[in-house]
């Protein structure tokens, strides 16, 4: 049994200091700088968006990328119950990034199936914290787009 234990407890010491971090951590490594985007569409979910991606500006870098985001976002009913109440929604986000300088656009899309509350409030809320998801989401995509492309 201590031999067991001492085995556990050495693997956990060994694998929990291997150093792992995220690649895209911080933005030390990104060699370009996302200056100025200009957003249409669903206001909400470009804020959440406007928030994560102004991390990625830098004035160090000379590569700067001007954007111009295009969202859409949906909430439609998926399924309703015998009474007609609803049951579930599908929640939906699409950003269509221009970049300005070689007209490439990059699409990128989510979705989510939510269940309907009775708590309204609740509802709201959830669906508010599902479009920063989204925005966090959509925004590491972009980052993993642009960082390939360049």
């Amino acid at each position: 049994m201590s031999k067991k234990n001492t085995i556990i407890i050495s693997l956990i010491l060994f694998l929990t200091s291997c150093g792992f971090s995220p690649i895209y951590y911080n933005n030390s490594n990104v060699n370009f700088s996302i200056e100025n985007v200009d957003y249409t569409g669903d206001r909400q979910l470009n804020n959440f968006l406007k928030i994560n991606l102004n991390k990625y500006k830098n004035e160090k870098v000379d590569n700067k990328i001007f954007l111009k985001a295009q969202s859409k976002y949906e909430k439609n009913i998926l399924t309703k119950d015998s009474t007609g109440k609803v049951t579930s929604y599908k929640l939906e986000a699409e950003v269509i990034f221009s970049i300005k300088s070689n007209n490439k656009n990059i699409k990128i899309n989510e979705k989510k199936i939510i269940d309907s509350m009775d708590d309204k409030f609740e509802e709201a809320r959830l669906e508010k914290s599902v479009k920063q998801s989204f925005a966090s989401s959509i925004s590491s995509k972009l980052l993993a787009e642009l960082t390939i492309n360049q």
